[in-house]
């Protein structure tokens, strides 16, 4: 589906920049020495075209730049939430090892011994509060 969208995009406007660089292939002088301007000290003679795409080419690599750059707040408030995510987790499965290896503890212990699983389970919740 995405491809198709792709195609059905973009085979028109390429055919418009195609019209347009045949429409524009004259050549254009781009005098960049604004104070000598009839006898310059570089310029550059190109076809029109050149010029056309070239200024699209960059407004919107820069239109992408200015934008990657104002959402950089966003990608550090997802990155801030992933490690936080990541350290709950691995608080979460070192809480669910303890609490399996304290099970297996009571069901070896000996049937009168005095520390059963409630006991051992006040000792968790106590050392979970440091």
């Amino acid at each position: 589906m995405k491809k198709a969208v792709n195609i059905l995009v973009g085979l028109p406007v390429a055919l418009v920049l195609l019209t347009l660089a045949i429409a524009n292939r004259h050549p254009v002088r781009l005098v960049l020495d604004p104070f000598h301007p009839e006898n310059p000290t570089f310029s550059l003679t190109l076809p029109f075209y050149v010029y056309l795409l070239g200024g699209l080419m960059a407004g919107v690599a820069l239109g992408g730049i200015v934008t990657w750059l104002t959402q950089g707040r966003w990608r550090h408030a997802a990155n801030l939430r992933t490690r936080e995510a990541r350290r709950w987790q691995s608080e979460a499965e070192r809480l669910a090892r303890e609490r399996d290896e304290a099970v297996m503890r009571d069901k070896s212990a000996a049937p009168g011994s005095a520390k059963g699983p409630a006991a051992h389970g006040r000792q968790l919740a106590l050392a979970g509060r440091r």
